[in-house]
């Protein structure tokens, strides 16, 4: 059966990525330090999760370190490091009291213990959260994923096998939905090695808006404009189109 669906009618539940990008470069612009743009980002997180479950947000994965992100200054690397620790205690009481869940998907061996630790505790302490997942992105590698979720599977992979050990890759055992639409701020427009399975049929949305500016008022612009379009996962459009016309 094709399917063909109104991105408005699947508006309940939805599965949000979003790649935090252009903090370095909004810092840089104020002759501040690249630091002081990611702490800035953080107030942004705040924000779209606040305003995300009032949208139908179900689930909302952020990239906020990938594992090529190592190669960054041992300086930056140790600062993003403590800010997470920093962010993860500090939000906690919160995510408890709005009944978040948070989780974390990437890489813990290569974490450092007080940050593992953070992620540990608000983990335990958020597990009962029902209102909101909030997953975080920390040392992920989508390819790596893919890479270690296949040499698992072996010759017994099939689509729902490898979708399940993707999630098992990073800790999650159950994983996550499809992603219905994924954002990118700072004006870039590329994946940058993020979800890459789970964004197969997603809907893009690139903003030149720099991650520590982005709001609830820009996250409602961009779930709009997700509500206009139509979703066909390689079916045919509900409207005839011109000979040649091919839609994905």
């Amino acid at each position: 059966m094709i399917q063909s669906t109104s991105c408005l009618e699947t508006a309940s539940g939805l599965h949000l990525a979003i790649i935090m990008d252009g903090n370095g470069r909004w810092a840089a612009a104020r002759g501040l330090p690249r630091l002081a743009g990611h702490r800035r980002g953080a107030d942004a997180v705040r924000r779209v999760v606040e305003a995300a479950p009032g949208l139908g947000i179900a689930t909302l994965t952020l990239y906020a370190f990938s594992a090529d992100n190592w190669a960054r200054p041992p300086q930056e690397v140790h600062g993003l490091m403590g800010l997470f620790r920093h962010y993860l205690d500090g939000e906690m009481p919160a995510l408890v009291r709005d009944g978040v869940r948070l989780t974390m998907i990437g890489r813990r061996d290569r974490l450092p213990p007080d940050v593992l630790a953070a992620v540990n505790g608000v983990e335990a302490a958020t597990a009962g959260g029902r209102t909101l997942r909030l997953r975080i992105a920390i040392d992920y590698s989508a390819r790596d994923a893919i890479l270690h979720a296949a040499r698992r599977l072996g010759g017994a992979a099939t689509r729902e096998a490898l979708a399940r050990g993707l999630g098992e890759a990073y800790g999650e055992p159950h994983g996550a939905p499809d992603v219905d639409l994924l954002i990118r701020t700072g004006g870039e427009q590329r994946l940058s090695d993020f979800l890459l399975w789970e964004c197969a049929y997603a809907e893009l949305y690139f903003t030149a808006r720099m991650w520590p500016e982005f709001n609830g008022w820009d996250l409602a612009a961009a779930v709009r404009a997700f509500s206009a379009r139509e979703r066909r996962f390689g079916g045919v459009p509900a409207a005839p189109h011109r000979l040649g016309e091919a839609q994905r």
